[in-house]
C-alpha cells in the first residue's frame, strides 16, 4: 500500500473515531499495522530531533511544560497531546498534524512515553534528548520490581544521542549517569530543605535511605508558594507566579526547564522562558480545574501512593466537598494494594462524600481505617458522579481519580460543562 494511502486510511479512521467519542489510539494501531516505518519515517525529518519523556511519575504535565516553553521559544513542537503514551498514540497524534502527503511540519517532537513502550520505541527512533523523572511503586502487576521498572529507564538514557537529563533527588535515576558513556547528563534538583516534600521511593519506603549524593544540578526549585516558585538557574535566583497546581508539579517544572535549557542552548531566552512557564496550565486530569454551575470541580489524577499523598498535601479539603474513584482496568494497574500505603487522615475532618469506581469498596474500606467518614459508595462512576453533583451543588468539588475513571468523568462532564478536548 502506498504511503499517501496509508496516511488517508488514517487520517480517515482518526476522524471516525473522533466522531464517536473515543478510540484515540485506534487509528495509530490501523496505520501501524499498515506501515511499520510510520513513525521513524515521519519523525525523521525533524531538524532538531526527538526528546522523550518518561518517568512514573508526572510525565502529562512535563510534558506539556516543555512543550510550551519551546515555544515560547519560537519552535514548532510536535507532540502526543492526547496523553496516550504507547506508540500507538504517537502514530496517531502523528496522523492529526500530518498533510496528506505525510508531511510533519515542525522543528522538533516531545513525546511523552510509559516506560515498557519507550524501550521498544528508542531502539527504532533513538532520541536526542530525554528526561527521566523519576520511578516509583507504580503498577508494578505490570512491570515487575523497581528494579526493573529503573532498568527499561535506564534503557532510554542509554540510547540518548545527545542530553539526558536526570532527576538528582532519586537515587535510582541519578546513577543512571554512571553507565552513560558518550551522553552529555544534566539534573534538575532541590533546595535540601523542601527534600522531605519530595520523598524517592526508596525514601518513602525506607527511613534510612541514604540521601542523594552532592550532584550538580541545572535548575533547582529553592521554593514555593500557593502561586509562586523560586529557581536557582545557573546559580542564580529567579521567581515567577505559577498557574500549575499541585506539589508536585513544582518540582517538575525544574525538569522541564532544564530540559529546554539544554535544547536551545545559547538561544535561550530565559526571559520568555520564565513568563511562558507562568502561564503553564495542568494537563488534563492532573490538577485540572473545570466549572460547573459557577462552583470549581478539580480532577486529582493518582496512581501510586507518592502521588496520591503529594495530591492530599497539594488541595486542602476545607470548603470542598470529595469524591474518589477507582478503578483497576490494565491502564490504571490491576493491583491496587498501593491504596494501604497512602495516609488519608487529612480528609478525616470534612470526610468523603462518594467514593466509585470498580474498587469503590476497597477504597471506602481503606478510608474507614484512617476514621474517615464515607456518605455514599458506587461502582458506576456515571451514576456516582452525577449523585455527587446534586448532594453538593452549591460547593467546590475535587475528585481524586485513576487514569480510566478520569476519562470516565470527564466525558460525563463534558455533557454539562465545558471540558477541553483531547486534541
Amino acid at each position: 500500500m502506498s504511503k499517501p494511502l496509508v496516511t488517508i486510511l488514517g487520517k480517515a479512521v482518526r476522524n471516525i473515531t473522533r466522531l464517536r467519542g473515543g478510540g484515540s489510539a485506534l487509528p495509530g494501531l490501523v496505520v501501524e499495522h499498515l506501515d511499520p516505518d510510520f513513525i521513524k519515517r515521519t519523525l525523521a525529518t525533524l531538524p532538531l530531533g526527538v526528546v522523550v519523556v518518561s518517568g512514573t511519575n508526572g510525565k502529562t504535565t512535563t510534558t506539556k511544560m516543555v512543550v510550551e516553553l519551546l515555544e515560547s521559544q519560537g519552535l514548532k513542537v510536535f507532540t502526543n497531546r492526547t496523553g496516550s503514551n504507547f506508540t500507538r498514540g504517537v502514530a496517531a497524534a502523528l496522523l492529526g498534524d500530518i498533510n496528506t502527503s505525510g508531511e510533519l511540519k515542525a522543528d522538533i517532537a516531545v513525546l511523552e512515553l510509559d516506560e515498557a513502550h519507550a524501550v521498544h520505541f528508542v531502539d527504532k527512533i533513538p532520541p536526542r534528548y530525554s528526561l527521566i523523572l523519576n520511578v516509583m511503586r507504580d503498577q508494578l502487576d505490570r512491570f515487575g520490581e523497581i528494579d526493573y521498572t529503573a532498568n527499561l529507564l535506564r534503557h532510554i538514557a542509554n540510547a540518548t544521542t545527545g542530553v539526558v537529563i536526570l532527576n538528582r533527588e532519586d537515587a535510582r535515576i541519578a546513577n543512571i549517569a554512571r553507565s552513560l558513556d558518550n551522553q552529555k547528563v544534566r539534573f534538575f534538583g532541590l533546595d535540601d530543605k523542601l527534600l522531605s516534600l519530595f520523598p524517592s521511593d526508596d525514601n518513602l519506603h525506607n527511613s534510612s535511605a541514604k540521601s542523594r549524593s552532592n550532584l550538580k544540578a541545572d535548575v533547582v526549585l529553592s521554593k514555593f508558594a500557593a502561586s509562586s516558585a523560586t529557581f536557582v538557574i545557573d546559580g542564580k535566583k529567579v521567581t515567577t507566579k505559577l498557574k500549575l497546581n499541585g506539589t508536585y508539579n513544582v518540582f517538575n517544572a525544574a525538569a522541564a526547564l532544564t530540559l529546554v535549557r539544554a535544547i536551545m542552548g545559547k538561544d535561550l531566552d530565559q526571559t520568555k522562558l520564565i513568563k511562558a512557564l507562568s502561564n503553564v496550565k495542568p494537563a488534563f486530569g492532573r490538577g485540572e480545574s473545570l466549572t460547573l454551575n459557577g462552583k470549581p470541580i478539580e480532577l486529582i489524577l493518582v496512581k501510586n501512593p507518592s502521588g496520591f499523598r503529594l495530591g492530599l498535601e497539594s488541595f486542602s479539603s476545607a470548603g470542598y466537598a470529595t469524591m474518589i474513584a477507582i478503578n483497576d482496568n490494565y491502564a490504571d494497574g490491576r493491583d491496587m494494594s498501593w491504596l494501604w500505603d497512602v495516609d488519608f487522615t487529612s480528609l478525616s475532618t470534612n470526610g468523603v462524600s462518594q467514593v466509585s469506581g470498580i474498587r469503590a469498596y476497597d477504597i471506602a474500606l481503606r478510608l474507614q481505617y484512617d476514621e474517615v467518614t464515607v456518605q455514599a459508595a458506587e461502582t458506576n462512576i456515571k451514576k456516582a458522579l452525577k449523585r455527587f453533583i446534586a448532594n453538593n451543588s452549591k460547593q467546590p468539588k475535587r475528585i481524586y481519580c485513576t487514569y480510566t475513571a478520569m476519562l470516565t468523568i470527564r466525558r460525563q462532564l463534558s455533557k454539562i460543562t465545558h471540558v477541553e478536548a483531547i486534541k
